[in-house]
């Protein structure tokens, strides 16, 4: 983003974290802007790739998404060549939906989201059934006290 973001435009995105199903009126009104103006401060962030689109925040229960769990992965190879093949191989299991290299004992973390065991199996052997990994750890979330929180702005 060229400009440094404001009171405003923080405000606007901490109302569009809470609903971004608000209308650009409903928003204009909430931070105390015109339309024209809230809709120009919008299109900047958009622009600024501050703003990356709008999701639905689901109720995975209910769609019986009911095990997440976190897969801490390691592995010996860390070339360009393997680290492109692991991350195309990742990025085609769906139940795989944060994805992260980090720094520490271990050089991956997944958070897997599937409806059981079972099906957690199946994600675990398609993970591991094109790339060579060292070890492949999993912790199984038994409650999810705060998930999908707002950025703290």
């Amino acid at each position: 983003m060229s400009k440094t973001l404001d009171h405003i435009d923080m405000r606007m995105l901490r109302e569009l974290q809470q609903d971004a199903t608000l209308s650009q009126r409903d928003l204009a009104d909430r931070v105390g802007l015109s339309q024209n103006a809230c809709w120009r401060r919008l299109k900047a962030l958009t622009d600024g790739g501050v703003l990356k689109g709008s999701t639905a925040r689901i109720a995975r229960e209910k769609l019986g998404l009911k095990l997440v769990v976190f897969v801490m992965l390691r592995t010996r190879h860390h070339s360009k060549d393997w680290l492109q093949a692991f991350r195309n191989h990742v990025l085609t299991i769906p139940e795989v939906v944060d994805f992260h290299r980090i720094g520490g004992d271990y050089d991956y973390q997944l958070k897997v989201v599937t409806q059981d065991m079972t099906t957690y199996d199946k994600v675990y052997q398609r993970l591991i059934e094109k790339v060579e990994l060292d070890s492949v750890t999993s912790y199984f979330a038994m409650e999810a006290i705060a998930e999908g929180r707002p950025l703290p702005l």
